[in-house]
């Protein structure tokens, strides 16, 4: 597989590469200053599961909730609790269903022997961009690795982001844990050239609860011209994405899928491929793809791949 992509992209001559500016609203932080929440030491629960759990227990990183044990197969130790101390549950970021949220990654269905490779890029330093990764792949067995990359590839894919194209969204803030969330009578305000990307509902969300997902609201046009790029590269400016992703970008091989993955996700990949801070065996192939893209043309990217089915 590695082969041909390589002989595809031989006849790609990438023009002079764009110095992108960094797109801050793809690479959520929690912002420094918080709207006053009121204690909540009440008990949370989900309909159709016997769990009752205060927002304490929600958040412990190492016994992360799983609402709906029907949804998914048996978990592994490393994915229900992590291993040690510094290795947390991967299901409390990326959930037991591996969809994620918006600042982590959706996971399901990706292929074991990409997952396993990304992991030592982790390690090795040669990706960066995620402090609490870069921990996690310096102490993490290559046991835990495998079972977890065995685990998320048996994980059957579900939608999860409803794309929107609109001129306005609601106003927003980064709250802990990188989590965008509407600003508390916050009102509206213009899109501009950005994703803005928060939970169908705000309390399931938080609540680690694997029902709903996330609306990425996106500017008027976006899903067309991402559609374009993807499907042409538009006169040489990239690669068509099927090419080394599959027909319908749900992967193809070791290559991951891309279809219905969270749109600032992507763009925050993108970006990382094209300035250099995720590296890797691999990253060259994707550095030709990405190196003529403008923030702008991410952004299209993003919302197209989102808006397919996984």
């Amino acid at each position: 597989m590695r082969g041909l992509l390589w002989v595809v992209l031989v006849g790609f001559a990438p023009m002079v590469a764009i110095a992108a500016e960094k797109p801050d609203w793809a690479f959520p932080v929690t912002d420094k200053v918080q709207p006053p929440v009121a204690p909540d030491d009440r008990p949370h629960t989900a309909p159709g599961s016997d769990k009752s759990l205060t927002r304490k227990q929600i958040d412990d990183l190492f016994n992360p909730p799983d609402w709906y044990p029907d949804l998914h197969p048996p978990m592994p130790q490393v994915v229900a609790h992590g291993s040690g101390t510094t290795v947390r549950a991967c299901g409390s970021c990326h959930l037991p269903t591996g969809t994620g949220h918006d600042e982590s990654a959706y996971v399901a269905a990706l292929p074991a022997a990409y997952f396993i490779r990304q992991m030592a890029d982790y390690k090795t330093g040669a990706r960066k961009g995620s402090g609490s990764m870069t921990a996690i792949g310096k102490e993490i067995g290559d046991d835990d690795v495998r079972a977890a990359a065995e685990y998320f590839a048996s994980v059957k894919p579900r939608p999860w982001i409803r794309v929107v194209e609109t001129d306005t969204v609601p106003k927003t803030y980064v709250g802990p844990g990188n989590k965008r969330l509407r600003l508390p009578g916050g009102g509206d305000e213009p899109i501009g050239s950005r994703i803005v990307e928060i939970p169908e509902d705000e309390e399931i969300v938080l609540n680690r609860d694997p029902r709903a997902g996330f609306i990425a609201f996106v500017p008027k046009g976006s899903v067309a011209k991402g559609e374009a790029l993807a499907k042409s590269g538009t006169d040489g400016k990239t690669v068509a994405c099927a090419i080394c992703h599959g027909p319908s970008l749900t992967g193809l091989g070791e290559v991951p899928p891309i279809a219905g993955r969270q749109a600032n996700y992507v763009v925050r990949q993108l970006f990382s491929f094209q300035d250099g801070s995720r590296a890797g065996s691999w990253a060259p192939l994707m550095a030709q793809v990405v190196a003529n893209l403008t923030v702008d043309d991410m952004l299209a990217l993003g919302a197209y791949t989102a808006s397919l089915k996984p």
